[in-house]
């Protein structure tokens, strides 16, 4: 009887936030196509950043929304195309970001090949959600979001399930903040969209 050779034990890295991980976008994709379970993101100066998977009630908090996006999205398909949090976008900065949901104009979608759409889509999504985990920080999620914004993002939602709290982020306007909404309105650039909150902040 041949005995199987003995498996190599896998030995995982943890790097201190102090301690900065640059990697090209070359290597980036390779890094994400070896760890398809894991959202990679990077920064536009080549940072890596590593988003360990969510918890139980993130991850059905980011259903709810998820749902909710879809339902509209099915209903205005002419309109453009929505994407869940595992959907990486190349931003026009060089930075790599995952939103937890987006949305892309029909007709900026159209533009791309169908190479660029079953990769990492290279344009800033028209509409970006974040929504706070445990582990998120409130200054890297602003951050994110003025990102989106400065990458050509026309409607940004930064929802904070801790603090029961919505900033909304759009062009040439300061950030709006909403106590404890109920719902929010995708206004004029989903329009008709209207996502209600009570499942997020239970």
């Amino acid at each position: 009887m041949v005995q199987a050779p003995p498996q190599p034990q896998l030995l995982f890295l943890q790097l201190p936030n102090e301690l900065a991980l640059r990697v090209t976008p070359e290597q980036f994709a390779a890094l994400a196509a070896a760890n398809r379970d894991l959202r990679l993101e990077r920064t536009a100066t080549g940072e890596l950043i590593v988003n360990p998977p969510t918890g139980g009630t993130t991850g059905k908090r980011n259903q709810s929304i998820a749902t909710q996006l879809g339902v509209w999205y099915e209903a205005n398909e002419s309109l453009g195309e929505a994407f869940d949090s595992s959907t990486g976008f190349e931003l026009p900065s060089g930075a790599y970001r995952s939103p937890d949901a987006a949305w892309v104009k029909q007709e900026r979608w159209d533009t791309l090949t169908p190479k660029q759409q079953d990769g990492f889509i290279p344009l800033c999504p028209d509409f970006a959600v974040e929504l706070r985990s445990k582990t998120d920080t409130l200054k890297d999620l602003r951050a994110k979001m003025v990102e989106y914004l400065e990458n050509g993002a026309q409607l940004g939602w930064l929802i904070d399930p801790k603090n029961k709290r919505v900033e909304v982020y759009r062009p040439g306007q300061a950030v709006e903040v909403l106590e404890q909404p109920s719902t929010l309105s995708g206004e004029g650039v989903l329009p008709g969209f209207v996502l209600t909150l009570k499942r997020i902040w239970a």
